[in-house]
């Protein structure tokens, strides 16, 4: 990896530790509304996925919900949002990461989540001053694995995707990155399910393991 000119984060799993929570929240949701719904099938639904693509699996699966995808979001959003409360889902190193890249080159969050979530985490994280922009699930389709979220970072970005380099978490987000043309170093924290991040250009346990002079 060479001429790096601009760093696109993910947002869920990278900079937040939020995906836990939401298969939690999404879990307690279709508990209420359906029945039985396992930790199993919550994780399947929302791992390394956009919010747009887990609403089409509920819907897909459960045809008698007619909430609309932004009603759905505000069905859940309190249950995500007492988990948060009791919780530090800051991923500092990582954080600290993009502000240390963000004192000499474009910065950006490229996420599944909805626009309104993204600009929620990034206000609560208190890195707006830091990022060129972010762009969340309603500014893009498809989602992740889809190279469409990260080719429009490109194009916002005014650069050749491969003069960006994109940390990830997940398998989706992997090769999203790696088929847009971008190099991609993925994380995988302890105690998350595993993924196959085979894809990625390398792979680190900690975004404070990252130095520009070896990528």
């Amino acid at each position: 990896m060479h001429d790096i000119h601009a760093y696109i984060f993910d947002l869920d799993g990278t900079l937040i530790d939020s995906e836990v929570l939401w298969v939690e929240a999404i879990q307690t949701y279709l508990r209420e509304q359906v029945g039985a719904f396992s930790e199993a099938q919550a994780q399947a639904l929302v791992y390394g996925r956009s919010w747009r693509d887990i609403y089409r699996d509920i819907v897909r699966q459960f045809p008698q919900f007619t909430l609309s995808v932004t009603d759905m979001e505000r069905a859940i959003a309190p249950h995500y949002q007492r988990l948060t409360a009791s919780r530090d889902i800051r991923i500092e190193t990582s954080i600290a990461l993009l502000k240390r890249l963000a004192a000499t080159h474009p910065v950006s969050i490229v996420s599944g989540s909805s626009t309104k979530t993204v600009g929620e985490a990034v206000a609560m994280m208190g890195i707006g001053a830091h990022l060129t922009f972010f762009l969340g699930a309603d500014d893009y389709a498809p989602g992740k694995p889809d190279p469409a979220c990260y080719r429009l970072a490109a194009q916002r970005l005014a650069l050749a995707p491969a003069q960006c380099l994109v940390f990830e978490d997940s398998n989706a987000g992997v090769r999203a990155a790696k088929s847009a043309g971008m190099a991609c170093i993925a994380l995988v924290r302890p105690g998350r399910p595993s993924q196959d991040l085979s894809m990625a250009d390398r792979i680190v346990g900690d975004l404070a393991e990252f130095e520009k002079k070896s990528v």
